[in-house]
């Protein structure tokens, strides 16, 4: 897995600091530039991933369901489709790829939020081609609000020790911390064997693999090294 976005160090780092999960979205159409961008990005990620990911613009029907209400979703018409092959373990390709598309998108003025169950799911599991199956979804638009940030964990929460760490292990860390996660959970560790990063999950819950994906992301781009998971 590689990071694909072309933006500069700085400017992700900066879009992650930015980025909260927007639940709630304006009756405002994706268009123009900002769609061609966000397609691209995911027609370069199928290449080089081999997952299916696909963006579902004017399309309400997919946050259309009760469950949708439960989760406090409004308005959403815009969604990116998580999926690929069923033979494909997705989950932690999911994250890691997903995430760059919630990277864009932030880059680009408009506000996401993850989903695993708070969506229709018959109706987005419809869309899918035969020999497919669905990780999760992502809502996607212009929201109403930017969101707010929630307490995470530290830096030295996510290792075995930070003593003796290089910076830019430490660095790494600190971006990982600003990973969104299944009920803010952030269960995964990153440890050093050698020079390599490694990122791995721990404990039990919801939707590991896949958050382990998007820290994995967060990591690479705070501390400019490939990480193993």
């Amino acid at each position: 897995m590689k990071i694909l976005l072309t933006n500069g160090a700085d400017e992700l780092k900066k879009a992650m600091e930015a980025r909260h999960s927007v639940r709630a979205f304006r009756d405002e159409p994706i268009h123009g530039e900002i769609r061609k961008a966000l397609d691209a990005l995911a027609d370069e990620i199928n290449r080089e991933s081999g997952l299916h990911i696909r963006i579902r613009y004017d399309d309400p029907a997919g946050f259309d369901s009760r469950l949708a209400h439960y989760g406090s979703f409004r308005q959403v018409h815009d969604y990116i489709i998580l999926a690929g092959p069923a033979s494909m373990d997705l989950d932690k390709a999911c994250g890691y790829y997903g995430e760059q598309l919630v990277l864009l998108a932030q880059m680009l003025g408009l506000n996401t939020c993850w989903a695993a169950l708070t969506f229709n799911r018959r109706q987005v599991k419809n869309l899918l081609e035969p020999g497919e199956k669905l990780c999760m979804v992502i809502a996607l638009g212009f929201g109403e609000k930017q969101g707010v940030p929630h307490r995470g964990k530290k830096p030295e929460d996510l290792t075995d020790t930070l003593e003796g760490k290089p910076d830019w292990f430490i660095q790494g860390l600190e971006a990982a911390c600003l990973a969104p996660t299944a009920v803010n959970q952030q269960k995964f560790l990153f440890t050093l064997q050698g020079d390599v990063p490694k990122g791995r999950t721990r404990g039990i819950g919801t939707c590991l693999k896949v958050d382990l994906g998007i820290a994995a992301l967060h990591f690479e781009i705070g501390s400019g090294k490939p990480v193993r998971i």
